[in-house]
């Protein structure tokens, strides 16, 4: 059985319990090394086989999982974050349902979550947004062309942007370009929930030069959107009718 396990954003009590359980019981841990916090592996037995994927092809990882299983051992594959998010999963578990290998998913906490929680923010307000998209901008592996993040800041949901904090002056010339406002509320978090976390709220306009500030260029998350808006600038928003006094729910009466 191949355990495929969430670490989340960084910090190491981010993990869910059950993650960290079956940290604790793993024969072998396969882990991103480039990515996670190594600080996660203490949760491991000393007798754990560990392998950086950091160092390692699809195939060899591959090999190695192949062969604990045919001993019975007990796999984690840790990925960052949480693994539906860019966590190049999904090529794994398909080789696995051909090699007959049963396997499972334990989610963790994505960067755009422990970022929200950093800020004191809510990416879905009533009256402003209620839409969260993440996204990323096109490198080395392309973004289909349907996929404009233009379009999305422009539809006027929060946007997350990942993989792309070394092109965030691409980024916000290219949407000032296509007509966002420069006084758009926009922030980014560098390794969110990590010790030395970076956080900046401010306007797409000056975003990029923010980042150069801090020498950010990888490992952070871009948000882009309305909802974003914070400190003495925070927007009105609408007051959730969930809670309203006068809205009916289906456990409480509401007045006249």
């Amino acid at each position: 059985m191949v355990h495929f396990v969430g670490a989340g954003s960084g910090s190491p009590d981010l993990i869910t319990v059950r993650g960290m359980k079956l940290l604790e019981k793993a024969d072998v841990v396969i882990y991103a090394g480039s990515l996670i916090n190594t600080e996660l592996l203490s949760y491991c037995r000393e007798d754990v086989q560990l392998y950086d994927s950091a160092q390692m092809t699809l195939e060899e990882v591959l090999s190695v999982m192949k062969e604990a299983a045919e001993k019975d051992l007990k796999i984690v594959r840790l990925h960052s974050g949480d693994p539906s998010v860019y966590g190049a999963v999904r090529e794994q578990m398909d080789a696995l349902y051909k090699l007959n290998i049963e396997y499972d998913v334990t989610p963790g906490v994505t960067a755009a979550m422990a970022a929200a929680a950093s800020l004191g923010i809510e990416y879905t307000l009533p009256g402003v947004s209620q839409s969260f998209i993440i996204t990323r901008m096109g490198g080395r592996t392309p973004v289909p062309e349907g996929e404009k993040i233009e379009d999305y800041v422009k539809s006027g949901a929060s946007v997350a942007v990942y993989l792309s904090s070394g092109m965030i002056r691409g980024i916000t010339d290219r949407l000032i370009q296509a007509g966002v406002p420069g006084d758009m509320p926009a922030a980014f978090v560098y390794k969110c929930s990590w010790a030395d976390e970076k956080r900046y709220t401010g306007t797409l306009a000056e975003l990029a030069d923010a980042a150069a500030n801090e020498g950010i260029s990888n490992t952070a998350v871009i948000l882009i959107g309305r909802a974003i808006g914070q400190g003495d600038d925070r927007i009105s928003y609408g007051r959730s009718r969930l809670y309203d006094p006068e809205f009916t729910t289906g456990f409480r009466k509401g007045t006249e």
